[in-house]
């Protein structure tokens, strides 16, 4: 595990001065992932049970390559919540925290609040749903239209 680390403090010291040339640190970031990326998968065999990269809360790129050849990408919060919408969901109001529990548990989906926050915005702005302060705890709470 150590000399993996060594060996990836020689490649980022390589490829300093190039990533450094780039005006935006949202390039430079996009480059550095785009390399560790590529990293990762050609050496493979050498990370092989290593947990480096995946400390950074991404799937292994063998787990990801499993769910797309049976089809199975989880969908995004956006069509998430549509097929709340579309259901009964929001007949009753709801918080933020109870939607990401409920899609935890019914969607296998971990949305952070921050993530469902604008969605839910937007579909408020839409008039889809109607977003609403809860007497209780002054949050707001969504319904359906």
């Amino acid at each position: 595990m150590n000399r993996q680390i060594e060996k990836l403090k020689k490649q980022l010291t390589e490829i300093a001065e190039v990533v450094n040339s780039f005006q935006s640190e949202a390039v430079q970031v996009r480059v550095v992932d785009r390399l560790l990326d590529e990293i990762m998968d050609t050496e493979k065999g050498d990370t092989e049970g290593s947990d480096i990269f995946n400390k950074r809360g991404r799937r292994s790129s063998r787990e990801n390559e499993v769910n797309e050849a049976h089809g199975r990408k989880k969908p995004g919060a956006t069509k998430v919540l549509n097929q709340l919408l579309s259901s009964d969901y929001f007949k009753t109001p709801h918080s933020i925290s109870s939607i990401a529990d409920y899609c935890k548990e019914k969607f296998d989906s971990d949305f952070k609040t921050s993530e469902l926050s604008g969605i839910l915005l937007k579909l408020a702005k839409e008039n889809k749903l109607k977003r609403e302060r809860s007497n209780d705890n002054n949050r707001f709470e969504y319904v359906g239209v």
